[in-house]
């Protein structure tokens, strides 16, 4: 799932566990730290994780927890603020950047000034030509398989292949080493945030081919890679050439980080919960439904953390392959369907709703029609079958679904299939190694006929929801957002009408209209809108969920009670 922004103090009350929703909170039991509280300067942080991330070269990966992570060690123009106590972690301001770009020829240039003091991990100082060489490897074709944003906006010949191959891009300028300008295709008032992605990032002219920053990445943020063993773990220092005068968003109070990968989710869970040794000092991921109800005790109950993610849990239909290039055949997929299944398959209501539409409740202007409708979302087999008979497919027909080698994931898809063998599709479960997956589905010439995945808007609005999924021009061999491979010329030129309008609460409400007319081109079964719930060690602080990174802890403000300890 790619990451997700949003209010959360307008959701975090969907959460039915007596949780410290959102920000953590409630008294701290006897002889423990509260999570929230402001972390003390020292110590290491250990994260605990399933799989590795995707890439640390921040223009190769592009996903919620990795997004996360790349903010420990690198820096982009600008950035969301930290989650914390008064910030829901979604406000975009300078970083690198002194601010959050000047706008001009309609929103069509703009202009960014850098910061002084900003320095590499080696001590060179950061310029405008190490932003600009950075944005351009968007482009290359092996590295820019991240953030699709800076290709979608920033004016580049058609044939231009990034700066190891076809050199500096004119549309990107440095008058001087402290200002950058760029321009862009058409208007584009969100620029701030898209200069915000991880591909933003700066790097040393020449630096980076082949891979290269995936083992030795080149920091500009707080800290940097210290040892990395792939798969297993992952160790970060600080980079003594950050300057915290010239960083308002990263607190930076550990002295480093330890990640280790390759954990199985239960086991996780255990060890955080009795919270022996090291793990005091440790964070993991989402527990699994059958902790929740563990978490409900006076001693668990101060150190648990809870937050709705923003991100739509779906099933992608590939338009271009078999039975699935009839629309009649992916309108019964949607009939067929038991959504409330694949909830139960997450854990229930404390961690997953139905879906109803594309979009989640957290985007504005979201309209929640539901085009398939049916007994609490149990779906409507019958209407299934009629539409597969029109189409020719009574009888049913196999379908291959690529799914994450994780419990959660599979559990999904054994509900998905076993909902469509109610109208007579076989599925067969193609699993996929999670820090793998996303890299892999979007490979057009790898992917099966579906996939169960999940997206998050980048930022509040319909811009970052509907155009990615469904803009057929952005099909690429690499990196491909539009898994439904849907190439449809109406739905493009709305998406375009829509981009032009000035209005941005009528930009959102038309957004929300054009959701259901994709909806009935069935490219994609929305499935669920999820959630997460995490338990921390007692001697964490600083631990703020952000609806930014999945609802996860924001890492850039996390730390120890005791660094002592």
């Amino acid at each position: 799932m790619r990451r997700a922004v949003l209010s959360c103090a307008a959701l975090c009350t969907a959460i039915p566990l007596t949780l410290t929703a959102c920000s953590g909170g409630g008294p701290a039991a006897s002889g423990q730290a509260k999570p929230t509280a402001d972390p003390a300067t020292g110590g290491t942080v250990h994260v605990l994780g399933k799989a590795d991330y995707s890439h640390l070269d921040p223009a190769r990966g592009f996903d919620g927890g990795v997004n996360n992570f790349y903010r420990l060690v690198y820096r982009t123009l600008t950035t969301r603020e930290a989650a914390g106590p008064h910030s829901d972690g979604t406000k975009i301001v300078g970083d690198l950047a002194t601010d959050t770009g000047r706008p001009s020829n309609d929103h069509k240039t703009w202009t960014f000034t850098l910061k002084k003091e900003l320095f590499f991990q080696n001590g060179a100082p950061i310029t405008s030509q190490d932003v600009k060489f950075g944005v351009e490897r968007a482009w290359d074709p092996d590295a820019g398989i991240g953030s699709p944003y800076a290709k979608q906006v920033i004016a580049a010949p058609a044939d231009y292949k990034g700066p190891y191959q076809s050199g500096d891009l004119d549309t990107i300028e440095t008058p001087n080493d402290r200002t950058i300008v760029f321009h862009l295709k058409t208007s584009y008032p969100q620029f701030s945030s898209v200069v915000a992605q991880p591909n933003f990032t700066p790097f040393p002219k020449g630096t980076g081919a082949k891979a290269a920053f995936d083992t030795k990445p080149i920091a500009s943020g707080p800290y940097q890679v210290d040892s990395y063993r792939r798969g297993a773990t992952l160790e970060l220092v600080r980079n003594k050439h950050w300057k915290r005068s010239s960083d308002p968003v990263r607190a930076a109070r550990p002295d480093g980080f330890v990640f280790t990968f390759g954990l199985d989710p239960a086991t996780m869970d255990e060890r955080l919960i009795a919270g022996q040794g090291k793990d005091i000092n440790a964070i993991g991921a989402m527990v699994q439904p059958a902790t929740i109800a563990r978490l409900r005790t006076p001693q668990l109950k101060p150190r648990t953390l809870g937050n709705v993610t923003g991100c739509t849990t779906y099933m992608s239909l590939n338009t271009t392959k078999g039975p699935l290039k009839d629309v009649r055949v992916r309108q019964a997929i949607e009939y067929a369907v038991n959504k409330q299944t694949t909830v139960d398959a997450l854990g229930g209501s404390t961690l997953a709703t139905a879906a109803t539409s594309i979009q989640p409740p957290s985007i504005p202007g979201r309209d929640a029609t539901d085009v398939y409708p049916s007994k609490d979302g149990t779906g409507d087999p019958a209407a299934a079958r009629k539409l597969l008979a029109e189409a020719g497919q009574s009888k049913g027909f196999t379908l291959t679904v690529d799914a994450r080698a994780a419990a959660t994931e599979q559990a999904v898809a054994v509900a998905v299939q076993q909902g469509l063998k109610r109208v007579g599709i076989k599925v067969k479960i193609n699993t996929i190694d999670t820090s793998t997956f996303y890299e892999v589905i979007g490979t057009p010439s790898q992917q099966h006929d579906a996939a169960l995945t999940g997206w998050c808007p980048d930022w509040p609005g319909g811009t970052t929801f509907l155009p990615p999924l469904f803009d057929g021009r952005l099909i690429s061999a690499k990196g491909n957002s539009v898994l439904s491979m849907l190439d449809d010329k109406k739905i493009q030129k709305r998406i375009d009408e829509i981009a032009g309008m000035d209005d941005e609460t009528a930009q959102n409400e038309a957004y929300g209209k054009l959701d259901a007319e994709i909806m009935k081109l069935a490219p994609i079964v929305p499935l669920n809108y999820t959630k997460t719930v995490l338990v921390v060690g007692s001697n964490i602080a600083g631990a703020h969920t952000s609806i930014s990174f999945s609802g996860g802890i924001d890492l850039v403000g996390i730390g120890l009670a005791d660094p002592k300890k």
